[in-house]
């Protein structure tokens, strides 16, 4: 068991333990989510940006030594793309006004949001991880961004194609699953950190999607995380545009089984975290 700063109560989480890093110990950030705006919290343990996520049944506790917690739910800590977390604050940090392209402005100004100043913690991994989606002026040794819609959507649809692949993967009954509902799974599992204006939008026209079946679907809940997931992995020459076909939703007949598929699905990659992480 370890403490980790910003907690004060009692918790059960599956996440990388500090004690056994030669650097900073975790810290618990609120940032604002990249889809909803609203404050969420997040892990940040040697330079990886973690995302929070719970499960609990109807009754439940945990007997940690003599300690009684009453809170049974299971905390999880997974690793998500800096990116999706940075996207909005870089977007509005532009001031875009129509086809104008926006102001270039330096990151310190940029991840200054009142009330949330977590976001200055993410300073050491802001510069790398934005590179990808912003254009980038120097004047002297002081370095400049703006965001560029265009690499944006170049990165988001690498990040498809990605997920894509790895859906497949996970077991038979995915790989058996049709291509065009794989696809369609896939942008609806980025969708979940993106808003609707601009990026869901370009992102859904990009593969002739419809954009309101992207948004009420609510039936894939996978969670794909894997060594090629972080912001070096990109590579925008390599990534293809070639995918325009059109794409159906998924029946309501399947939403039962793919629910109980995907959650043996994260139980056993939560299970195998935990594995790992002794």
């Amino acid at each position: 068991m370890a403490r980790w700063e910003g907690v004060n109560e009692t918790r059960v989480l599956i996440a990388p333990d500090p004690s056994t890093s030669r650097k900073q110990v975790g810290q618990f950030l609120s940032l604002q989510h990249p889809k909803t705006g609203n404050m969420a919290c997040y892990l940040f343990i040697d330079g990886v940006l973690q995302e929070l996520h719970w499960f609990k049944q109807s009754y439940g506790s945990w007997f940690l030594g003599d300690y009684v917690c009453e809170d049974g739910r299971l905390y999880t800590a997974t690793p998500v793309d800096p990116v999706f977390i940075l996207l909005p604050i870089f977007e509005e940090a532009r001031m875009k006004k129509g086809d104008d392209l926006g102001m270039f402005r330096q990151l310190d100004e940029i991840v200054y949001i009142d009330g949330y100043p977590g976001y200055h913690s993410l300073l050491s991994i802001a510069e790398k991880s934005m590179q990808i989606v912003c254009d980038l002026k120097e004047i002297g040794s002081i370095k400049f961004f703006r965001l560029n819609d265009l690499k944006v959507l170049r990165w988001l649809t690498y990040k498809v194609h990605q997920l894509k692949k790895a859906i497949p993967t996970l077991d038979k009954n995915y790989a058996a699953r049709d291509e065009k509902d794989t696809l369609f799974d896939a942008v609806s599992i980025v969708g979940e950190y993106l808003k609707e204006e601009p990026w869901l939008n370009l992102l859904c026209s990009k593969f002739k999607l419809n954009l309101q079946e992207a948004v009420n679907s609510q039936d894939t809940e996978v969670v794909l995380h894997s060594n090629g997931s972080g912001p070096s992995s990109f590579n925008p020459v390599q990534e293809s545009n070639k995918v325009d076909k059109k794409t159906v939703r998924t029946t309501r007949q399947t939403k039962k089984a793919k629910v109980e598929e995907n959650s043996k699905n994260i139980k056993d990659m939560f299970s195998r975290a935990a594995r790992k992480g002794r």
